[in-house]
């Protein structure tokens, strides 16, 4: 609790200093408007359609510019490594946003369109989050990195929650396809603030982008980054195979509470509501977590959360199940909290390129959870749910032994009078 307590003091404090107010204030909204265009487009696809195999469709489009971006197009994202190139990238989403609702009609014509919309959003976004992501440690001194960060997956959390649970109320006054608009103002309200960033607010990053030549050393390759830091590399790998069996709990659940315990919607989400409860709760220790030790935190937080889903297949009853599903919640922020703010500590160049490695990384991996694991669950859902988490279990402990062998191996290169820099490789 005393951690806790802290770490809601520590965002009041990040509060107070008014860049940091403005950037949590916009994203908050556009991270809502976010989540309010995810459940819109995926609604007006099917209510059009009748089709599951479309609305995946639309999910697998809105992740390829992710991916294609990260894999071949580094140059192309760093050109984006300022407050200023940001807002224009929001404009332009609000642009996007605003246009479909106009653009849409329930036939093919219009499924083509709405696509086409997604494909671009999902560009736009690719070269908008890591740029952001790697400008934001610097708006606050290297100590309070991790504080931001879970200030900043603080604003993710409460929209999670807050989009489904508000979405009932302003379909009484919009129509699904209106929601797009909304998001679209959003949007807006995000270019305004980053403008504002822009011209008030310059930090090391930004600063760095805009001068002659600053784009160019922004576009570091990954390879060689990665190797230099192998530890980074481990954990972003870890990264990738956890949000591929993500698919396990997305897909799989509403079929375990019906094969198992003959459950329907309404218990889908308490369960939903369980997980988001627990990463309200989670997220404020995950920000006051004293430095050192950040991989060991970091695979233990997805061993824990990987046995949780594993265990969630072999339960009996529902109490405790939505009990394994606040735990999971709970320890989630350790793990997206902790992998960024340490990112958050590396010169700009190389943290840009790491984040958006990573983002790259979690897509493809979460692109092809959503293709491969249905068929597992189709199976059999307490099978998919075993092999899930086992699978994220088995994948943190090899990310500790090969962290492990890897301090010792650099221990042993160099002469015991350095030693003591030795493990620390990251």
């Amino acid at each position: 609790m005393r951690h806790a307590r802290e770490g809601t003091l520590g965002y009041l404090r990040l509060l107070r200093q008014r860049p940091v107010l403005v950037l949590w204030l916009a994203q908050s909204l556009s991270v809502l408007g976010d989540r309010l265009y995810a459940l819109a487009v995926m609604w007006v696809v099917y209510a059009a359609t009748g089709s599951a195999s479309l609305m995946g469709l639309v999910a697998v489009a809105e992740s390829l510019p992710y991916i294609a971006l990260g894999a071949v197009g580094r140059r192309i994202v760093s050109r984006f490594s300022s407050y200023q190139a940001l807002a224009w990238v929001d404009g332009a989403r609000a642009a996007v946003a605003v246009a479909l609702p106009f653009l849409w009609s329930p036939d093919a014509r219009g499924i083509a369109l709405l696509l086409a919309g997604v494909l671009l959003l999902g560009a736009l976004g690719a070269l908008f989050d890591p740029n952001l992501g790697a400008l934001v440690p610097d708006l606050v001194e290297p100590e309070r990195v991790q504080q931001i960060t879970g200030l900043l997956d603080l604003t993710g959390r409460i929209a999670r929650i807050a989009g489904p649970a508000s979405i009932g109320l302003l379909l009484l006054f919009v129509s699904e396809v209106q929601l797009f608009a909304l998001n679209g103002a959003t949007f807006a309200v995000s270019a305004v603030a980053l403008r504002w960033l822009a011209r008030r607010y310059a930090t090391s990053a930004g600063e760095a982008a805009e001068r002659p030549g600053g784009r160019a050393r922004s576009s570091v390759p990954a390879g060689p980054v990665l190797r230099e830091h192998p530890l980074v590399g481990l954990a972003i790998g870890l990264h990738g195979v956890a949000l591929f069996c993500s698919a396990v709990t997305a897909i799989g659940m509403p079929a375990l509470l019906a094969t198992r315990y003959g459950a329907g919607a309404a218990v889908y989400g308490l369960v939903t509501a369980a997980v988001g409860v627990g990463a309200l709760l989670g997220n404020p220790l995950a920000s006051n977590r004293r430095s050192g030790g950040w991989l060991i935190v970091y695979c233990g937080a997805w061993a824990l959360q990987g046995a949780a889903t594993a265990c969630m297949g072999l339960v009996l009853d529902l109490p405790a199940l939505l009990l394994l599903a606040l735990l999971t919640g709970i320890v989630t922020p350790a793990t997206s909290v902790t992998l960024r703010a340490h990112l958050g500590t590396f010169a700009p160049a190389e943290r840009l390129r790491l984040m958006s490695v990573d983002q790259t990384i979690i897509r493809a991996g979460g692109t092809a959870g959503m293709l491969v694991l249905p068929f597992l669950v189709d199976v059999s859902p307490r099978l998919a749910f075993g092999v899930g988490g086992g699978t994220v279990v088995l994948s943190a402990l090899i990310a500790l032994l090969v962290a492990r062998r890897l301090r010792r191996e650099r221990a042993q290169a160099v002469p015991s009078g350095q030693r003591g820099d030795a493990v620390v490789i990251d």
